[in-house]
């Protein structure tokens, strides 16, 4: 009888004192952190993009690319802050904007994105056929995608936008 109240006893201190160090271990680690998930990374990569911070926007882009490596929108706006950064890197943004349009072929940002780039590289032939796919996808000539990239396409033609220009590209 004394030997078993002796293990209930030893039993009942190991459990409080199990209790005891995981409350103190809790209060000396702080409170969990998670990361954050690709969508809150792209909304930090977007307002870093109105504010032309890229390198916020590419790196919250590369993780959010990791997390999630089928989203378009990540990769669109890769494509996007990769062509709009100060030194311009094309064949990283063609490689989005075209895993992109992998993932989903009628997204008209990208279309849009795409052919700016291909004005960029001196390919308005090849910025015209993204023309094309922008009005096939919204189904007439007014919508912003379409109106922004026909507008750049006139202006390479007539030569008053230069590769790399902002207000256009």
């Amino acid at each position: 009888m004394k030997s078993r109240i002796q293990t209930t006893a030893i039993t009942a201190f190991l459990a409080i004192s199990a209790t005891a160090f995981q409350s103190a271990h809790a209060a000396d680690t702080g409170p969990s952190v998670s990361e954050p998930t690709a969508n809150e990374r792209l909304t930090l990569a977007r307002e870093a993009i109105q504010k032309k911070d890229w390198r916020k926007a590419l790196a919250e882009l590369n993780v959010a690319a990791k997390q999630e490596p089928r989203n378009a929108d990540v990769h669109n706006l890769l494509g996007y802050s990769y062509r709009l950064q100060a030194q311009p890197n094309l064949p990283k943004s063609f490689e989005h904007y075209k895993i992109a349009l992998q993932i989903d072929p009628n997204h008209q940002a990208t279309h849009n994105y795409i052919g700016m780039a291909y004005l960029m590289d001196k390919k308005p032939d090849e910025a015209q056929k993204h023309l094309t796919q922008v009005q096939r996808i919204c189904g007439n000539t007014t919508c912003p995608n379409y109106t922004t990239l026909a507008t750049a396409i006139e202006e390479h033609k007539k030569g008053g936008a230069t590769p790399g220009a902002k207000s256009f590209y």
